[in-house]
């Protein structure tokens, strides 16, 4: 008996898994934001706040203003020190769009050199959505791309108007995940990673995905 009593004593209590908070910087202030609160809203083990970026800023000030924060939060990889164990796999994304935008690269640079997580899409963020319902590989322009997703909304019977279009197209997140990677071989295959079509907002949606599966024991 006190043998037994023993091995219960020295059996360490099993630790609750931190949830992961993921922080935003969006470009879009009404799109990305109220697609991200529809994906909250259907990975419940989430933790996802949105930080906004001043309208019609180049994307290299939103990866500034993001490098900014990762700082003053504790959340740059290699940074010295334990952290608290609820921070140690917060993560910071910019969400922004190639569109014309000079210094592009330049911001996409930045981020990675700071682990900061980028959800990037050439030209906008719509390319990304409609990789929801179709396989898409066209060079077209911001304004088309935007008027096709119009159109295949209409097609699939989505309503425009208000955030219920995306809560209907997180049923479609994982294939969206999977045609956009066979996009992403394309343009590698091309020499143009960044080219048009192309969009990273993918990797995003699995780390948020993954992060929920973690906390659930998945």
């Amino acid at each position: 008996m006190k043998r037994r009593r023993k091995e219960r004593i020295g059996r360490s209590a099993p630790q609750r898994r931190p949830k992961v908070q993921f922080t935003l910087f969006c470009e879009g202030r009404r799109t990305e934001p109220l697609y991200f609160i529809a994906l909250k809203s259907r990975e419940s083990g989430s933790l996802i706040s949105i930080q906004f970026g001043d309208r019609g800023r180049a994307p290299i000030t939103l990866a500034e203003k993001a490098v900014k924060f990762a700082k003053s939060a504790g959340s740059m990889r290699g940074r010295g020190g334990r952290r608290n164990l609820f921070e140690e796999q917060d993560q910071v994304w910019v969400v922004f769009d190639r569109d014309e935008h000079e210094r592009f690269d330049e911001a996409v640079s930045l981020c990675e050199a700071n682990g900061i997580g980028v959800a990037r899409s050439n030209p906008c963020f719509e390319v990304w959505l409609i990789l929801h319902m179709v396989d898409y590989d066209r060079q077209d322009d911001r304004d088309r791309v935007k008027d096709e997703f119009g159109r295949l909304a209409s097609d699939f019977g989505l309503e425009l108007s208000g955030k219920a279009i995306f809560e209907k197209l997180m049923t479609a997140v994982e294939d969206a995940e999977e045609r956009v990677e066979e996009l992403d071989r394309r343009r590698k295959e091309e020499g143009q990673p960044y080219g048009r079509p192309s969009t990273t907002v993918g990797d995003l949606t699995k780390a948020i995905r993954k992060a929920c599966n973690r906390v659930s024991g998945v």
